[in-house]
């Protein structure tokens, strides 16, 4: 097993999970923060530039899985790296995202 397989298979998972809330906000037509906007990751960018950011990510994250090596669902350390990118870059956007939707401090019903 190459280790820089390894490595990229994690930043594919973590390009992978960043497409997702990108994508989401841009298909249901919600401005969300892109590296775009004013200021910088904290401003709102459109809908349209979400589904553009989404995909550039969708596509980098394909080309670092699939285009890297021979990624393989049956190998663990290769779904494991994938798996810790999504993870951690999952933990640090939902850190970040939640401080400008409220939820970093929920409030119970």
């Amino acid at each position: 097993m190459n280790w820089l397989h390894l490595v990229s298979y994690f930043w594919g998972g973590a390009f992978l999970a960043n497409a997702t809330p990108h994508l989401v906000s841009g298909l249901r037509g919600e401005p969300f923060q892109t590296p775009f906007a004013t200021p910088r990751g904290e401003g709102l960018s459109s809908s349209t530039v979400n589904v553009l950011w989404g995909f550039f990510n969708v596509t980098v994250g394909y080309l670092l899985v699939c285009r890297v090596g021979e990624f393989a669902l049956l190998d663990t350390a290769d779904v494991v790296a994938l798996g810790l990118g999504a993870l951690i870059l999952g933990f640090f956007l939902a850190r970040r995202f939640g401080q400008f939707h409220g939820g970093n401090t929920p409030t119970g019903s």
